[in-house]
């Protein structure tokens, strides 16, 4: 490639790469601003009476009658607990169907596929009713929702990558007496890092983020994440203190961001094993 064409793609690049930025800077800039400056001065640089500090982030983390770090625990809580059982029940359901082959199996995988074309709005109005007579409302029992929605892509690339692994290893480890369970988790998981890190950072980002599902699931006057929090933050008269709102989002995604960034090569690197070995 000549260099002309490299620096015509470093410049595109860029600019595309500013585009992304950009919201996050503007939000990030307005979480120091007064409330009226957020409204009139939305692209401008906190400056004199604009600029409030930290204001905005002891204001909204005080507001109402919710603990902020109640919300934050919330989250914490769901994420991990959604995290971890989506990986496990998925890497263990994707080696089973690319060992056994059975008509079962493969059936079992085009269902797990279709669930990924299935729209959320073609259950949410009934998701609601169904989780509360099941006991599914409340941080620790919302996870399981979370691994309904989220086996699809998961074990798609899982089943990706155990199918490049040599099936000569499992057969080696059962020579020397491990059965499938004691394979699965000494041979096989470990073999599968690439992709548990990647779809780990996927499913993160995505229930970290999520607003719809626990909306609709939740106890609200119990239970509150950080999006459902945010929403909260209104004065009397429907009022929105945009500054204080913008200080939360900060705070909510400065974590998945840095998370992101420190995992997107894992991302990467088991996107692709998934996608193309096998």
């Amino acid at each position: 490639m000549k260099k002309s064409q490299k620096r015509s793609l470093t410049i595109i690049f860029s600019i595309i790469s500013a585009v992304y930025v950009l919201p996050i800077l503007i939000v990030f800039m307005n979480s120091f601003k007064a409330n009226t400056s957020v409204k009139t001065e939305t692209f401008k640089f906190p400056t004199g009476d604009s600029f409030v500090g930290f204001d905005n982030f002891i204001k909204g983390a005080t507001f109402g009658n919710y603990p902020f770090l109640q919300s934050v625990g919330n989250s914490f809580i769901i994420t991990v607990i959604s995290v971890i059982l989506i990986l496990l029940c998925t890497s263990m359901a994707a080696w089973y169907i690319a060992r056994v082959g059975s008509l079962f199996s493969k059936i079992v995988y085009y269902l797990c596929i279709f669930s990924m074309i299935v729209p959320f709005q073609m259950v949410m109005f009934t998701l609601s009713r169904t989780a509360d007579d099941l006991g599914l409302n409340t941080p620790f029992t919302i996870p399981i929702i979370y691994l309904g929605f989220g086996a699809g892509l998961a074990v798609f690339m899982f089943v990706g990558f155990v199918k490049s692994i040599p099936l000569e290893i499992e057969e080696a480890a059962a020579i020397d007496g491990c059965g499938p369970i004691r394979t699965f988790f000494m041979v096989v998981l470990p073999m599968l890092k690439p992709t548990l890190i990647s779809v780990g950072v996927l499913e993160i980002m995505w229930v970290w983020n999520d607003y719809l599902l626990p909306y609709l699931v939740l106890d609200r006057t119990k239970y509150m994440t950080i999006p459902i929090h945010i929403q909260f933050l209104r004065g009397s008269y429907g009022a929105v203190d945009l500054g204080a709102i913008m200080a939360l989002i900060t705070i909510s995604i400065i974590p998945i961001i840095i998370f992101y960034l420190t995992c997107q090569k894992h991302i990467i690197k088991g996107v692709a094993a998934g996608a193309v070995k096998g």
